[in-house]
């Protein structure tokens, strides 16, 4: 069967045909009835861009003018009317020049406006805080940097030259800017750029310093009549601390040699004089802490300390006759556990303590033993502590000992064993930095085995204080309460208080003054005598480097009895310098 061809197409193609001619006889009537326009000439139609898409004849935002095409002799300029054209300048002939510029014309939109015209407001962001006014004339401007969130503040000076000026280049790494390390941790602020920095011996940090001072005393005995003398002075000094992560160790050891060119007179007003014909001695302080951390609640403590020193001039325990003061050397150590529970904390520790004395030369060259001074000391010191508030930790602590001598009598015929001890209460501050320490008031007692010897207790404080009172002034105040032993007989001991206040400000960091004053009473049980000391010290402390200063002192003190020909008064005068490390 052949098959036919699709009736549908040859319908569509008909019913085409017959469309076609209707639809063009329709345009070419709409053409005849409506009027034709030509294109209106402006000067955009001259003005092609170059390098553009769509030229300015061709743009439906092109200029038109609202005349008719026949306007073409227009005298406007780009399709601007005449009428509207801008008026000319007016004549400067017969009028009066002005010179200058108009008042508060440079004043912009924060400037001073002498016209006291209103303000322009600001613009603020969304969700910007408003700026307060300022509350008057003299108010500070504030110190932020100027800027949209802070149009108040007030505009920074430019650096110091010193600190744009041309410097060799740092490494990247030591930059903190090499790609790929971690940025570097800003180093802390060195409050004392005239400090000792110290140097690294393995993992421990040592600091070193020797003093050399060179003066006058104007009695160095303390005696009534006062007999003067040049003295030279060595003092120098090690700290080490460790610089581990678990545990501790701490050196402190710091001692002097004063040594005085000029004897002194071995009597005085026709008398054995009550000082030594050399008042040349040592005097040593050095203690070395431990700590091992048993768990992180628990610590193991122990301190090694040394004493060495002499009787202080003019006190009753300097026999008179002597060639030179005898040295006592004391030696001890304490081993304590320290346990916290949260905020709670309980120390406690086991103390021992040995005194000696070096026997006497006296001025005829015979020597006299002091054995009968000797004694050991045992006892214990327990603290309970608190962290109350931030800063603020009250504790409570007691002590007790007991004194036995290698002779139970001395050479006058008294039983000086005894026991004795203290309790007290205070607090210790931590205020960042700007109160630091701690104070405490208390009791202290000590009994004695001979029944001749009174008891002696009063009252006691003890307190270490630093005020940064501002970043150059600091201001100290130290107490400290003892019962000492005497050899007076008849004398149970001597209850001491001494009182330190110091305040030191700096005038530049290289120039540092110091003022200091000491007072202090000593009570003596049994024979109704009591002395007040008083100590003016004034320093001025010049830092060369970090390694060396300059220092001067002027000092006074003075020593106030009750008891006739015991006072006395001296002037103090040095200079030195110190080398550090």
């Amino acid at each position: 069967m052949v098959p036919r061809p699709a009736l549908g197409r040859r319908k569509h193609a008909t019913l085409l045909r017959a469309v076609l001619p209707c639809l063009g006889l329709s345009l070419g009537l709409t053409a005849a009835t409506s009027p034709l326009k030509a294109q209106t000439f402006t000067s955009d139609l001259l003005r092609p861009t170059p390098g553009g898409f769509l030229s300015p004849q061709d743009s439906f935002l092109r200029k038109t003018s609202g005349k008719a095409a026949d306007n073409t002799t227009d005298p406007a300029v780009d399709g601007q009317p005449a009428d509207q054209k801008q008026p000319p300048a007016p004549s400067r002939i017969g009028n009066i020049p002005k010179y200058g510029l108009p008042a508060a014309s440079g004043a912009a939109d924060d400037g001073f406006d002498s016209l006291n015209r209103k303000r322009k407001q600001p613009r603020l962001y969304p969700g910007q805080v408003k700026p307060k006014p300022s509350p008057g004339p003299g108010t500070p401007a504030p110190s932020e940097a100027k800027g949209p969130t802070n149009p108040n503040a007030r505009v920074k000076i430019a650096p110091p030259p010193s600190q744009t000026a041309n410097r060799p280049p740092v490494p990247a790494g030591m930059a903190g800017t090499a790609e790929g390390l971690p940025a570097r941790k800003p180093l802390p602020v060195d409050n004392d750029p005239f400090g000792p920095v110290g140097d690294y011996a393995g993992s421990f940090l040592v600091k070193s310093a020797v003093e050399l001072r060179g003066g006058y005393d104007t009695n160095p005995g303390r005696t009534t009549t006062p007999q003067g003398s040049p003295f030279w002075v060595v003092a120098p000094e090690l700290m080490v601390t460790s610089d581990w992560e678990r545990h501790a160790l701490v050196a402190d050891l710091r001692g002097s040699f004063t040594g005085y060119t000029n004897s002194l007179s071995p009597t005085q007003d026709g008398a054995i004089s009550a000082a030594p014909t050399d008042v040349s001695r040592p005097d040593f302080t050095g203690h070395i802490d431990g700590r091992v951390d048993v768990t992180q609640d628990t610590s193991l403590t122990q301190q090694l300390r040394l004493r060495l020193a002499t009787d202080n001039p003019g006190s009753p325990n300097v026999t008179a006759g002597l060639a030179k003061y005898p040295v006592y050397a004391t030696f001890g150590s304490t081993l304590g556990l320290d346990q916290r529970f949260n905020r709670l904390e309980i120390a406690g520790g086991a103390t021992f303590d040995r005194t000696v004395y070096q026997n006497s030369v006296l001025t005829d060259g015979t020597i006299a033993s002091n054995a009968d001074r000797a004694y050991n000391q045992y006892g214990g010191v327990g603290r309970v502590s608190y962290d109350l508030l931030p800063g603020v930790k009250p504790f409570v602590e007691a002590e007790g000992d007991s004194r036995f001598h290698d002779q139970y009598l001395d050479f006058s015929g008294f039983a000086r064993n005894s026991s004795g001890g203290y309790a007290k209460a205070g607090t210790s501050f931590l205020f960042s930095q700007l109160l630091i320490g701690e104070i405490a008031v208390g009791w202290a007692e000590r009994n004695y085995a001979d029944p001749r010897l009174g008891k002696i207790d009063g009252l006691l404080t003890s307190s270490s204080l630093t005020w940064t009172a501002t970043p150059l002034t600091t201001a100290k105040f130290n107490s400290t309460t003892s019962i000492d032993e005497v050899i007076v007989p008849g004398v149970s001991g001597v209850l001491t208080h001494t009182y330190t206040f110091e305040v030191d400000h700096d005038f530049r960091r290289w120039l540092t003054a110091v003022g200091k004053f000491t007072y202090g009473t000593y009570d003596y049980q049994g024979d109704g005598r009591f002395d007040k000391s008083y100590s003016y010290e004034g320093d001025l402390i010049y830092k060369l480097t970090r390694n060396l200063w300059i220092k001067g002192t002027l000092r006074r003190d003075i020593l106030d009895s009750n008891v006739p020909l015991a006072s006395s008064a001296s002037t103090v005068v040095m200079l030195g310098v110190r080398v550090q490390n």
